[in-house]
């Protein structure tokens, strides 16, 4: 039966272009086990049991059908080595940006630091960079700053479960941590171009966490950059995530206040990340 109803729900899904992969992630929710897990699970059930199984599969795949993304129905979200607990009102963590982490990572490793270094994550939303950063290198004290107060609440809830040596800040970040300098600043900034139509399930995510103020998507990455600038020691790192179509732009405001401006692929060979070093 297990088999069958997730035969079902894949076929179901693929006929409605939604990826097949999300019946398995919704039935893997319903039962809290592996996916592996299915089969035997759904075997040891009453009938009953498996009856109301397949009702409450079938409210799911309603949701999934009228554009709810997968992870806002089961309530987490993957990232590199954790689970992440997600909702309306916060950006879903993507594989591409687990990319933005390791750039990072690499950074200290490839310049051991002498003491612990302080970094910052402007825009955390819910946390992953920050808490992937914090929990991944013990060299790092971790400030992740979020103005939005639905993102904040994400935020705050996988911190305490993830990594509580995480700082918050509420604030906007061109007012946050006044008067202090960090070593690396590391940024997901909303930066998809205002007109840019998206897929039905992304328009469920926060606007505000997606488009970046202007036609091309480079208002709000540039109140970013001018944070980062104002926030970096002289030296310190800079990574930020964007559009694939938008690494000259953000060269060109990183200006003459970085050197080593380089812009690196994600995993797919698009040019989605720029690095650099304040001067």
């Amino acid at each position: 039966m297990a088999k069958d109803l997730l035969r079902q729900t894949r076929d179901y899904f693929k006929a409605q272009g939604i990826p097949e992969i999300d019946a398995s992630i919704l039935l893997e929710h319903l039962l809290t086990c592996r996916r592996s897990e299915l089969q035997l699970k759904v075997l040891r059930m009453t009938n009953e049991e498996v009856n109301e199984l397949d009702r409450d599969l079938r409210r799911l795949v309603l949701r999934r059908q009228n554009g709810e993304p997968v992870q806002y129905i089961t309530g987490t979200a993957p990232f590199r080595y954790l689970e992440y607990q997600v909702g309306p009102g916060v950006l879903i963590p993507r594989p591409e940006t687990e990319s933005l982490v390791a750039l990072v990572l690499a950074e200290i490793q490839e310049h051991p630091p002498t003491q612990k270094l302080s970094v910052i994550d402007l825009g955390s939303g819910s946390g992953c960079v920050a808490i992937s950063l914090a929990s991944e290198s013990a060299d790092l004290s971790v400030t992740a700053v979020e103005n939005s107060a639905d993102a904040l609440s994400w935020l705050q809830k996988n911190v305490a479960t993830l990594a509580p040596q995480v700082r918050i800040v509420e604030a906007s970040v061109v007012t946050a941590c006044k008067g202090e300098l960090f070593d690396v600043v590391v940024s997901n900034p909303p930066y998809v171009p205002n007109a840019q139509e998206l897929p039905v399930e992304v328009r469920k995510e926060p606007a505000v966490a997606l488009f970046g103020g202007d036609a091309q998507g480079m208002a709000t990455p540039a109140l970013f950059i001018s944070a980062a600038t104002r926030l970096l020691k002289p030296g310190g790192f800079f990574a930020m995530e964007h559009d694939q179509a938008q690494g000259a732009a953000v060269a060109n405001l990183l200006g003459f206040e970085y050197e080593e401006i380089k812009l690196v692929n994600d995993l797919t060979g698009r040019p989605r990340f720029t690095v650099a070093k304040k001067r």
